[in-house]
């Protein structure tokens, strides 16, 4: 490890509530659930927080209570002292892993000696698309360079469905999979490292994530019917039979995650342990009508960056906001089942939209150090056609 590196010193998120009212964080403001990783992450790493040269977070639906920054008021929220800055970032679903990314780079291009990414989702307090307004976000150019319309992600991940070849069992059997591996993570106390508990007026505290459901059967999931299948999107995309239901998608979650980052040699100085270092990144780009594909060229940017191979990496975290997505990242680089999610995904954990990138670097770096692997890649889909990939190294 060389003193320049960018090291995770610790990665914490909250458990994973229901997306809706009365879920068991939705009487939390999404401000106070950031802040509340925030104050713990610097109390156990007994860190002084005037050493934070910066906050970046990451926040989706940036409205209501997530807008004017969520970040920075989460930072005044709990008890930073004025000096510490915040910023707040939209890459749609992988927002907080770039909020990682660019943690990393800062520290990397000797801008930050200590900075927390970190991110937030309030799904049951800000409804997912309520920033649009009911109104359309592209205007004459976009219609002009894509004629037919975009569609939304629910749709998207039919396509992939469709062309990809994935059958209905496939998905379900996936599904169920995250479900059973996530229950068992819960079971044997895996997730406890990474998970801070939360307070509500009337409960004394949620410790556990609400989204695993433990008897997800096939039988059970067989029974669902399609999301997003409506006569219009029928006539204009015949070729799809339509077999992404609530089962085998990410449910609306409400969720919050941060990480600590800093110079291997901050951390010698402060006497902390890292626990792993930033090897790369990639972020790509990708068709926005099948817009949940870029995790592949940003898989092979990230790889080709590094002269890893696939086979070279202990685990891989695939956001699973669908399960074609991992599937076809599973299927396009002939990935060991076994290392792909295996703690379970945003199917069973919840897919909290800001928080799900350093959400996945906490359970990731676990993953690693219970294994005893070196490498771990995360890899995000995200809205409009992006995604990001990271490689860390277990130290």
């Amino acid at each position: 490890m060389s003193t320049t590196d960018a090291v995770i010193v610790d990665v914490i998120r909250t458990p994973s509530g229901r997306g809706k009212p009365g879920g068991a964080l939705s009487d939390i403001h999404p401000a106070d659930l950031l802040a509340g990783v925030l104050s713990e992450l610097v109390r156990r790493n007994d860190l002084d927080p005037t050493l934070v040269d910066d906050v970046i977070g990451g926040c989706v639906t940036q409205v209501g209570e997530q807008s004017t920054n969520i970040t920075r008021t989460a930072v005044l929220s709990a008890g930073f002292p004025d000096s510490v800055p915040a910023v707040t970032v939209d890459r749609q679903c992988g927002s907080s892993q770039q909020a990682a990314a660019f943690a990393a780079q800062g520290v990397l291009a000797g801008a930050y000696d200590v900075v927390i990414a970190c991110g937030v989702e309030s799904m049951s307090r800000v409804p997912m698309l309520s920033n649009q307004a009911g109104r359309s976000t592209g205007g004459a150019l976009l219609a002009s360079r894509y004629p037919d319309g975009l569609v939304a992600q629910g749709v998207s991940a039919e396509l992939i469905a469709t062309r990809w070849g994935f059958s209905r069992e496939e998905l379900d059997v996936f599904s169920a999979r995250s479900h059973a591996r996530a229950a068992e993570a819960a079971a044997s106390g895996a997730f406890d490292s990474e998970l801070v508990p939360v307070g509500t007026p009337d409960s004394g505290g949620v410790t556990a994530d609400e989204t695993i459901r433990p008897s997800t059967s096939l039988e059970g999931l067989a029974g669902l019917a399609p999301s997003f299948r409506t006569d219009e999107l029928a006539a204009r995309f015949p070729e799809i039979d339509w077999k992404i239901t609530p089962g085998n998608s990410s449910p609306l979650t409400d969720g919050a995650s941060a990480a600590l980052i800093m110079s291997a040699a901050m951390a010698d100085r402060l006497g902390l342990r890292p626990r792993a270092r930033f090897h790369s990144f990639g972020v790509a780009g990708s068709d926005p009508l099948l817009m949940l594909t870029g995790i592949v060229p940003a898989t092979e940017k990230v790889l080709a960056r590094t002269g890893l191979a696939v086979d070279d990496i202990d685990a891989y975290e695939v956001n699973e906001a669908f399960a074609p997505i991992p599937l076809l990242w599973q299927r396009e680089f002939e990935a060991d089942p076994a290392r792909l999610n295996p703690r379970g995904g945003a199917i069973a954990l919840g897919h909290a939209l800001g928080s799900s990138g350093t959400r996945l670097l906490a359970t990731l770096v676990n993953q690693l150090e219970a294994t005893r692997g070196r490498f771990g890649l995360q890899t995000m889909c995200e809205g409009g056609g992006t995604a990001n990939a990271t490689i860390i190294e277990r130290l």
